[in-house]
């Protein structure tokens, strides 16, 4: 069986391909922040644990062994757990900016059918919308740089990093 001649217009195709690679821009947008928020929640689970554990320690609950371990006195303990409300806050801002960031996506994507179906020019709405979810993605990621500062500064601060070697 043979296919009937097929003579399109290069103009429609072409405009049909750009649509086309419009419309997977979002798609790909999305599979990246739902990604990072789940990395976000992630880390923000194990925080949470650490933050329970501390918790317990300073409460007293946690079942004392012969030798006392310096790193568990009640002011180390403190100063871990006021580090750890930070970064808990500092992680719920990632994951908000980034659900914002999604949700801008999604409505860049509305958009951008919406214009297509209307043949209406949406272009504002668009730009503005993919623009907010990019610079709320770009806000997410220095949220996340911020909660990875303060886990490396409180592991330097209490000295479970190794010092570097230095040669005489």
């Amino acid at each position: 069986m043979a296919f009937p001649p097929y003579a399109a217009d290069p103009d429609a195709v072409d405009s049909a391909a750009h649509l086309i690679q419009v419309a997977l821009t979002p798609v790909f947008m999305l599979s990246g922040i739902g990604t990072l928020i789940n990395v976000f929640n992630t880390r923000l689970a194990r925080v949470s644990d650490h933050l329970e554990d501390v918790s317990r320690r300073l409460a007293g609950t946690v079942s004392d062994t012969a030798t006392t371990d310096p790193y568990y006195t009640p002011e180390k303990l403190l100063s871990h757990e006021k580090r750890l409300h930070r970064r808990i806050f500092v992680l719920d801002l990632a994951i908000l900016m980034n659900a914002i960031g999604g949700a801008s996506t999604c409505g860049a994507a509305i958009a951008l059918f919406v214009g297509s179906l209307r043949d209406t020019t949406t272009s504002t709405w668009l730009l503005a919308l993919f623009g907010i979810a990019l610079g709320c993605t770009v806000a997410a990621l220095m949220f996340f740089l911020a909660d990875t500062m303060l886990s490396w500064h409180g592991l330097k601060r209490d000295g479970a990093m190794p010092r570097p070697l230095t040669t005489k």
